[in-house]
């Protein structure tokens, strides 16, 4: 056999497995193809309200496992007055059967008819639009939520008030809501002892998170934080003085450390200014006051923070064995 017959039996073989590599694709269906090429999309999520569909002009934002939706859309498809607070970042809402609603930026905590109450996931704000959980907001609003996974289809449905009647009174309702007497006196502000007339309207959903009250704190609480906050990083950001007061807060909560922020603040040399009288002139500032104020509702952006320093200025082996948790303007926070 020749060299030139060689070659052309060696080179025969590969051009074969080509060959029926191709014919195999062609006898492909497409959607083989292309599924492997591209994974099928995801079914969009429809919003319903008492059966109809809701146009969505912003996206529903699935997160946690949680959908999150505009505060503003929620609070019009049922009603409500919305006001938007930019120094705050805060929003409040007046619903239609005269409910008043405060969230804020991060926050998980919401006030709710005066009351502090912790929802499982805090409201943010994307896009220049503050979103929160569905199911805490549709209960907030009077609404039950339901979800269908397989049609990807939330439906929300609005509950008007019960009427009391001669036939139709407190324990009727109760019975017919699945709630205690308790709760729907609470719901509505009131008390065993008052009197409900026939006529009363009253509102019968009760959200989920009355069973989550927020742990109080006093406004000299607030004060004394907003101060030893203003006085350390007064002239930094929101986000440096949310993280120093943070670190206060996280002390209370450690075995390490006094109980009271009090305490905290004025033991041990952490905090200077409260031994050298700056503290006790301290006059804190709007954004200051926000600081202390949402991170006492729960907003904690140096989660296990116990110290913060300048490593500019303060250095050594004990600050350098630290573990850093963030560094935030000019300082960092460790534990």
């Amino acid at each position: 056999m020749t060299l030139e017959k060689k070659k052309n039996k060696q080179i025969s073989k590969p051009i074969l497995v080509a060959i029926l590599a191709l014919l195999l694709l062609a006898t492909m269906p497409l959607s083989a193809i292309t599924a492997q090429e591209k994974p099928a999309a995801t079914k969009p999520i429809t919003v319903t309200l008492d059966g109809k569909d809701v146009k969505l002009k912003d996206p529903v934002i699935v997160t946690s496992g949680r959908l999150y939706l505009p505060v503003a859309l929620l609070s019009r498809m049922f009603g409500a007055q919305v006001d938007w607070n930019n120094n705050s970042e805060e929003t409040t809402i007046n619903t239609a059967y005269g409910d008043r609603i405060i969230l804020g930026n991060g926050v998980p905590v919401v006030y709710f008819n005066g009351t502090r109450y912790v929802m499982d996931d805090a409201p943010f704000v994307e896009e220049g639009r503050m979103y929160i959980p569905l199911r805490d907001a549709a209960e907030l609003l009077h609404a039950r939520v339901n979800w269908n996974e397989e049609e990807r289809v939330a439906g929300l449905e609005s509950v008007p008030r019960a009427v009391v009647t001669e036939q139709f009174g407190l324990t009727e309702i109760v019975k017919q809501m699945g709630s205690s007497n308790d709760e729907l006196l609470k719901r509505n502000g009131l008390k065993a002892k008052d009197s409900i007339e026939v006529g009363t309207k009253l509102r019968v959903v009760i959200p989920t998170l009355f069973d989550r009250e927020a742990k109080p704190f006093t406004e000299e609480d607030r004060l004394l934080l907003a101060k030893i906050t203003q006085v350390e990083v007064g002239d930094e950001s929101y986000e440096s003085q949310l993280a120093v007061a943070n670190v206060i807060l996280n002390r209370v909560k450690d075995s390490r450390f006094p109980k009271t922020i009090r305490d905290v603040i004025y033991s041990g040399k952490q905090f200077p200014p409260a031994h050298n009288g700056l503290l006790d002139r301290s006059v804190p500032k709007a954004t200051a006051l926000r600081a202390a104020k949402d991170a006492l509702n729960g907003k904690n952006n140096v989660e296990g923070a116990v110290y913060f320093y300048n490593p500019r200025v303060t250095k050594g082996d004990f600050w350098s064995g630290l573990s850093t948790v963030g560094t935030i303007g000019s300082h960092r926070f460790a534990k």
